[in-house]
């Protein structure tokens, strides 16, 4: 038995292009890239082109072809604006129908023409399959569908068609034949399967409409030329045809119904529709044209199909009849009266959209050719669906923690799983020394005793004091001569008070005396620190040394707990840490037992653990999966559906990820359970007298353990805080040691400068004593000669007159005289301090000596004290004066005097650090003149006198090794000091 034909659309012919160098060009310009690095890409969208225009219209290869073709170009029109004012390419398609030649630059119109050879492909390859078989019966409906859903799409989105195969019109003609076909293969197969008759009533009613309107757009189109005079034939038979057979089916129904008159007017209907079907098909020409996509035997099958089809209705209607004659004789109304047969559609047009979701579909279009030029929407569009995804981790990444943090919390509070350890004789074993502990015994071992380190810092400290004291007795001694020889020679001594140079020297000494004073307190505080801790420094190095902390800790626990498990009698209790576990114990008590609601606990810490790990692995995944999930692809092939409905987009493909967060929902939800019987189950093995007398011993030996945790804690950060207290202490002594010797040599030039100035001085003044005797015994002899003339007899001769009488001369000192008579050499820096002649009466300078004899330093001063004497400066003398310095070139270094002129020298002594330019110069008044340059003080001020370094639990002093330094007031006159001191006269000397 051969089968009904149908009607399908013949394909669009189209002629050859070349895609490559319009390509090349634009990627250049556009893209700014190297267009051969794309030539395999644009050779393979030409050949897909070639292909697809030899594509059969009747095969799955070149509907497949067409699919290709089309996908590239749904992509290709994301990347490149093919049109005529970009990449300008002239597509030329010939009418289906007509045959006319339609040329455009638009790659909708390419689009259009190929959609449409897919309808017609698709229309072709539903027709020409043997509906007798399921497969071929559904594919045929599904193509006819298809092609129904492809024409739609050209009239929904290519609105002025250029050709009249592309017309609105004539595309919902077709249209409608494809839903007719479709709704009537629907049909066959409901009637093959044997189906109620009242469902296939409504089937062929449906399928009768969509021919109807299928014929009125076929005659308007055919008047037109444009379709063939033959589908308006087809059209018309299946519209009466299918209007029979709802006819037909319906009377079956009536007459189940009992409406026996009701069903012969349905069959008298039936057969007026088929012989109207019949005679239709009778008329269908031999011969048809090769433009219907028709056979030569269409005819004959119309008219085989309409002719069974009347007889089975008359034969039908003449057993109605009979029945209803002799039978129920209902009336039989007339055929105007009949209800109109409800319509229910089987077939629809398949959306586009839904045609690409399939894997065939994207496995015959392919990858993109020009996957690596992405277009900047498509981008921005995964950006959007990117944040998507990320809020939805973020959310279930936040879920995830608060439920672990939330079990984490209630373990902790619950002191599980640590305390199930005790309960199970965890505390049985030895208590071992921690990592902390192991830490500070390999830190402290190998380090020496720190009593070298401090014989050390005593030592440094005496050599200090001995350079202090060193000072102390220089500046005693020459202050203590300077004042004597003051006393002797009164006015003539003019040599400047020591008190008045040496103000700054002494303030550094006793500066420098204070903070090693301070320092001292300092050391003596590190100093009990280390006895204090010194049995266990050493306890903690033997232990680091031999590796036996867990020995140490061991002994320092049973030491702990036996002084903690004295009773008030002195008395250890019988209570021990170490005792045996709950598990052993056995009271005979009835209920549950201790081991069996610890095993209980345990079960359900250990389903809480796997919950939590598969809570972690279903997180993991999930994150995994949202990385790779790239809907690019997706976003293509929908950009033209999807405009400005992304948002519904991204939610359908989000829910790829709700079995995910069901599995983590379902996972928090059993947690919540199982922390509830958890507490439940902990706080009734709580309860257990048993299990508070061991909780009670396990706090003991946690206290024990925090009190030795405690002790060596504070014993390792004294030794750290001695360690560095001592390096602090030995920077400062250094330091300390190189200012005091810097100090020192400034006092030995200054000293060596006031030795020297002195015995200059000494030597005028005994000079001029000399000089004044000689002029005496002259004029003794001129007033004897004179006398002698007066005497004499004669008269022309008369008195001279007298020189002015001349002062008595003074006694030459014996022993003094001889202590400023060195012949050694002025020391080198012998011009440091300034010189100038105090009196007009001195005499020229003398070599100066480097120091004074032993027999200097033995003087005593009958009571000179600081400043007791302040010389006059005499006028500037003249050339022809007996001496003064000021008249020439050379001036021996004296004590600038306390008001007068001269010219300085400066030292040329380094200082070895610092000056003191700041206080260089005595205070109140005490300035010798304008331009006095002192000598160079030690290096730097001394040392704080606030030192803390003694104590590890204090913070150390700033500065050098710990040891800030401090500049205390300054003196404006030098110490008085004890009189048996040969230097205590030397004091002010700066």
């Amino acid at each position: 038995m051969s089968q009904t034909p149908m009607i399908s659309c013949p394909l669009k012919q189209t002629n050859e292009i070349d895609w490559v160098y319009p390509l090349k060009a634009h990627i250049r310009q556009a893209y700014g890239d190297d267009p051969d690095r794309y030539t395999e890409e644009c050779n393979t969208l030409n050949r897909l082109r070639q292909d697809m225009r030899g594509a059969g219209k009747d095969s799955a290869a070149g509907r497949d072809l067409l699919y290709r073709y089309y996908g590239q170009l749904e992509l290709l029109d994301l990347r490149f604006p093919v049109d005529e004012n970009h990449i300008k390419i002239s597509f030329t398609w010939l009418d289906a129908f007509t045959h006319k030649p339609i040329s455009q630059y638009s790659l909708a119109y390419e689009k259009a023409s190929i959609i449409f050879n897919i309808s017609a492909v698709l229309s072709c390859h539903a027709a020409n399959q043997n509906r007798f078989d399921d497969a071929g019966l559904k594919t045929a409906y599904h193509s006819f569908q298809a092609a129904a859903g492809m024409f739609t799409y050209i009239n929904e989105n290519f609105l002025h068609a250029p050709s009249t195969d592309l017309s609105r019109d004539t595309v919902k003609t077709l249209i409608s034949i494809m839903l007719a076909q479709g709704q009537e293969v629907f049909l066959q197969k409901q009637i093959a399967d044997g189906k109620k008759v009242g469902l296939l009533a409504k089937l062929a009613s449906q399928a009768s409409y969509l021919y109807a309107q299928a014929v009125e757009g076929i005659q308007e189109n055919a008047q037109k030329g444009v379709f063939d005079k033959v589908w308006v034939q087809v059209a018309q038979v299946k519209h009466h045809f299918s209007s029979s057979l709802a006819q037909y089916y319906q009377a079956l129904a009536d007459d189940d119904a009992n409406a026996h008159g009701m069903a012969v007017a349905r069959l008298q209907a039936a057969e007026v529709d088929g012989r109207d079907a019949l005679r239709i098909a009778a008329a269908f020409p031999s011969s048809v044209s090769p433009n219907s996509n028709l056979n030569s035997d269409t005819g004959a099958c119309l008219t085989d199909a309409t002719r069974k089809h009347l007889a089975n209705v008359q034969e039908r209607l003449t057993a109605f009849n009979k029945d209803n004659d002799f039978i129920y004789h209902q009336t039989v109304p007339a055929e105007t009266t009949l209800s109109v047969i409800p319509k229910l559609p089987a077939a629809k047009a398949i959306p586009v959209s839904e045609l690409y979701q399939g894997h065939d579909i994207q496995r015959i279009i392919g990858p993109d050719i020009f996957q690596k030029l992405v277009p900047m929407s498509v981008t921005e569009s995964a950006s959007l669906y990117d944040e998507e995804k990320a809020k939805l981790i973020r959310a279930e990444a936040e879920n995830v923690e608060t439920a672990n943090g939330e079990m984490a919390a209630s373990l902790d509070y619950l002191k599980l799983p640590g305390s199930l350890n005790i309960l199970k004789g965890g505390m049985d074993q030895e208590p071992s020394a921690d990592e902390g502990f192991r830490a500070w015994c390999e830190e402290l071992a190998g380090h020496e005793p720190f009593g070298k380190a401090f014989e050390q810092l005593s030592a440094d400290k005496s050599t200090i004091n001995g350079f202090l004291d060193r000072c102390t007795r220089q500046l005693d001694m020459e202050e203590s001569i300077c004042e004597k020889m003051r006393s002797k020679y009164g006015a003539d001594w003019t040599q400047q008070p020591s008190s008045r140079l040496t103000s700054t020297l002494w303030s550094d000494i006793q500066s420098y005396r204070g903070a090693i004073d301070e320092a001292s307190n300092s050391d003596s505080q590190l100093l009990n620190t280390a006895r204090q801790h010194e049995s266990d420094f050493d306890e903690m190095r033997s232990a680091g040394e031999t590796d036996e902390a867990d020995v140490l800790y061991q002994r320092a626990m049973q030491k702990a707990g036996a002084n903690r498990n004295k009773g008030r009698n002195g008395v250890a209790s019988p209570a021990s840490p170490l005792e045996g576990s709950l598990l052993d114990d056995d009271y005979g008590e009835g209920g549950v037992t201790v081991p069996d609601q610890i095993a209980k606990v345990e079960d359900l810490l250990k389903r809480l653990s796997l919950i939590k790990r598969d809570r972690m692995q279903v997180l993991k995944d999930l994150k995994e999966k949202a990385q790779g999930d790239d809907i690019s692809n997706v976003l293509i092939l929908n950009k033209k559906s999807i405009a400005n409905h992304e948002s519904q987009l991204f939610q359908a493909e989000l829910e790829k990820y709700r079995p995910h967060q069901n599995r983590l929902l379902q996972g928090t939800h059993k947690q919540t359970v199982l922390m509830k019987e958890l507490t439940k189950a902990y706080g009734d093995l709580l309860q257990d007298k048993r299990v508070r007398s061991e909780q009670l011993r396990y706090e003991n030996f946690t206290r024990q353990r925090n009190q030795v945790a405690t002790k060596y804690k504070r014993v390792f950060q004294a030794f750290n805080g001695l360690v560095d207290g001592l390096v602090r202490a030995q920077s400062f002594y250094s330091e300390m040691r190189d200012t005091v010797e810097c100090l020192e040599k400034n006092v030995e030039a200054f000293v060596s400068n006031r030795r020297a100035e002195g015995a200059q001085l000494l030597g005028q003044i005994e000079r001029d004593k000399a000089n004044y005797s000689g002029g005496q015994a002259d004029r003794e002899r001129d007033r004897l000669r004179e006398l002698m003339e007066r005497m004499s007899m004669d008269p022309s001769s008369s008195p001279t007159k007298s020189s002015t009488p001349r002062p008595p001369p003074l006694s030459k000192p014996s022993q003094t005289q001889d202590l400023y008579s060195s012949k050694s050499q002025p020391p080198a820096s012998s011009n440091y301090y300034p010189s100038s002649s105090p009196n007009p009466n001195t005499a020229p300078s003398l070599p100066s000596p480097a120091g004074l004899p032993r027999s200097y330093s033995q003087q005593s001063a009958p009571g000179g004290t600081h400043g007791e004497h302040v010389a006059e400066a005499g006028g500037l003398p003249s050339v022809n004066d007996p001496y003064h310095p000021m008249v020439y070139p050379f001036q021996s270094p004296l004590s600038p005097p306390p008001a007068g002129q001269g010219v300085y020298y400066h030292n040329h002594v380094q200082a070895p650090h610092h000056t003191y330019s700041q206080h260089a110069y005595p205070q109140n008044g005490q300035y010798p003149h304008h331009g006095y340059v002192p000598p160079p003080p030690p290096p730097g001020p001394p040392p704080s006198s606030q030192m803390n370094f003694g104590n590890p639990d204090l913070s150390h002093p700033s500065g050098p090794g710990g040891y800030a330094y401090h500049q205390p007031p300054r003196q404006n006159g030098g110490a008085q000091h004890e009189q048996h001191d040969p230097w205590a006269g030397l004091n002010a000397w700066k």
